[in-house]
Order: structure tokens, then sequence, then C-alpha cells
């Protein structure tokens, strides 16, 4: 994630007010730290890592922004862990980053919904991809699940969505922001 992109996201946070962000993808934390600087106060992140060696990385950038209090890592497969946020009644959040295994977004997608609420915004990172979206021959595994992403969001009459191409110092590719506007089932 790009600077202006991560200042994008603590903006549209606290313009949501948000008390409660989910993210899906944490690598080192860096569009984590982001998000919890647009939390509302008393708000936190719940942040999810596959790799715990990511997590341990991220654990410590969170400490040295002085966010640690804010910020909860979940550790384990994303499908895994939102099943058990489910579960638990985590929900709803009121902003969701999607910025992980491209393949697996369209079931990101159906999650970050059923942990919505009216009014949730959910940002996915990556949707342009050099614009290899549009190239219909691709067999690439990340263009399709993106694909399927964006198939599923235009089948989903509880969602509007715009996409945002960016270009800057990491290429070409760009943001979908896509707001809940009915109660999720």
């Amino acid at each position: 994630m790009a600077p202006l992109q991560g200042k994008l996201l603590m903006m549209l946070a606290a313009s949501l007010g948000a008390r409660n962000i989910l993210e899906i993808g944490t690598l080192g934390g860096y569009s984590t730290i982001w998000l919890a600087r647009g939390l509302a106060d008393g708000g936190r992140v719940v942040t999810l890592e596959l790799d715990p060696g990511h997590a341990a990385v991220a654990r410590k950038n969170f400490e040295n922004a002085g966010l640690a209090d804010r910020i909860e890592v979940r550790v384990g497969a994303a499908l895994d862990t939102l099943a058990a946020l489910h579960a638990e009644h985590a929900g709803p959040f009121d902003l969701i980053f999607i910025d992980a295994d491209k393949p697996s977004t369209p079931d990101y997608f159906d999650w970050a919904v059923k942990l919505s609420r009216k009014g949730t915004l959910i940002v996915v990172d990556n949707v342009v991809r050099e614009g290899a979206i549009l190239a219909a021959q691709s067999e690439n595994k990340h263009v399709k699940g993106l694909r399927g992403f964006y198939a599923r969001v235009a089948a989903d009459p509880r969602v509007t969505a715009t996409a945002i191409q960016t270009v800057g110092n990491k290429g070409h590719d760009g943001l979908a922001i896509v707001r809940v506007i009915a109660e999720p089932d």
C-alpha cells in the first residue's frame, strides 16, 4: 500500500467515525496502522494474518507506532478466522479492508458482507492489476479471483460499488470501494 492510499483509508475510517474495523491481510501492518489512526476513541482494529512471522513483525510495528492497544492480530487462515468472528458475533464492522490472497477475494467479500451493517464500507486493494483484469484471455489466478469478486459485487443487491485506478510508486493498480446499502441477512 502506498502512503496516499493509507491516508485515504485513515480518512475513510475517520469520516465513518469507525469504532470497529476489520482487516483481512496484515503482512507488516502498514495499512493497519493507517486504519488505527482513523479510529474513533475507544475503537479497535481486528487484523487477520496467515503467517505467524508476519504477525510478529506487525505487532512490533504496532508497538512502535503506539497503537498496539487498539489492534488485535489473529493468526490463521482468514476463511477460518472469519467464520470464528461470525460465530463470536464480533461484528458488525464499520469498515473492512481486504488485502490478502486474490484468489480468495470473492469468499472474503462474502464474509465481509456477513460481518457488516447497512453503511459499512468494504475496501479491496489491488483490483486493477496493471490492467490485467481486462485481459479476457488471462488465466492468472489473481485476475480470476478478482473477476469473481467483481461478479459477486455486481450480483449482490445489498451493495453498491466503484473502483478507483491508482498510479504511483507501486505501479498501476486500484481500490474497489463497496458500500453496504441494505442490512445483510
